[in-house]
Order: structure tokens, then C-alpha cells, then sequence
């Protein structure tokens, strides 16, 4: 996916900086991120590298181009939700997701270079249907 500056894109589109801001739950994004990758199952994205051995500026800023995140990020919908680029740490706010389940998601050891998208959606619809809460989450909070 190409990415533009604002005034590039000014040259060949109408960018209007003002959009209704579309409010959605948590649920509704990770089910919509599901619905854009299982229009392609067979496709095959691009992982991150061991994101969990990154120091947190770096693995906010980690991205990359056919990545299960820019797949997102490319979504018109999501991005009137309120997704601003396709960086991880993006994708772990606007998903509202622990690095323990983004890492699940999006990371190079769970999966290889490449990770099918069918597998992605799948991931992404268990932490959406998956209810927090209980006495082993919160033990998972305490020690982390």
C-alpha cells in the first residue's frame, strides 16, 4: 500500500479533512477486520518480526505493506472509525488489544514470513467473541 502526504494527495483527489466519525464497539471493529480478510482467505500477508522482543517505541512504529494491519488500515470504514495508520501500536488501540493478543495475531513466530488471512480472521473472531472477566483474567492482570 502506498502512502501519500496529505498535499500529494491534494493533486489528484478532493481530501475533505472533516468526516462524520463513525462509532463502533470494539466487537464491531475486530468483526470488521475479520469480514475485509475472509474476502480473500487465500491470500497470504506479511508478518511482523518478533514483535515481542522489540523495545515499545520501536513496536508501536513497527508496520508493514501487505500486512494483516494495512489490510485494515486500507478499510474506508475503518478509518472513518477512527483507525489513523497501520502501525502496531494503531492496531492496539484502535482494537482495543493486549500486545499478548496483537502478537498472537500479527507476529513472525506464531506463523513464518507469511501467515494466511483465513487464519488472521479466525484469530481476530475468537478475541471477539472472547468475554474478559473471571477469576484467571484477573490473575493474568496481577501478574501480567
Amino acid at each position: 500500500m502506498e502512502q501519500h502526504a496529505l498535499e500529494q494527495l491534494k493533486t489528484i483527489a478532493k481530501v475533505s479533512p472533516t468526516y462524520a466519525h463513525l462509532e463502533t464497539t470494539r466487537r464491531e471493529r475486530l468483526e470488521r477486520w475479520a469480514e475485509i480478510l475472509e474476502r480473500s482467505p487465500r491470500q497470504f500477508l506479511r508478518t511482523l518480526h518478533e514483535t515481542e522482543y522489540q523495545p515499545l517505541t520501536e513496536r508501536m512504529a513497527m508496520r508493514g505493506d501487505d500486512s494483516p494491519i494495512s489490510v485494515a488500515f486500507a478499510d474506508p470504514v475503518l478509518r472513518a472509525a477512527g483507525m489513523e495508520n497501520d502501525s502496531y501500536g494503531e492496531a492496539k488501540r484502535f482494537f482495543e488489544l493486549s500486545d499478548h493478543q496483537l502478537h498472537d495475531v500479527v507476529c513472525f513466530c506464531r506463523f513464518g514470513e507469511h501467515v494466511s488471512a483465513a487464519l488472521v480472521a479466525r484469530r481476530l473472531r475468537a478475541l471477539a467473541d472472547h468475554k474478559p472477566g473471571g477469576f484467571f483474567s484477573r490473575l493474568r492482570a496481577f501478574f501480567g
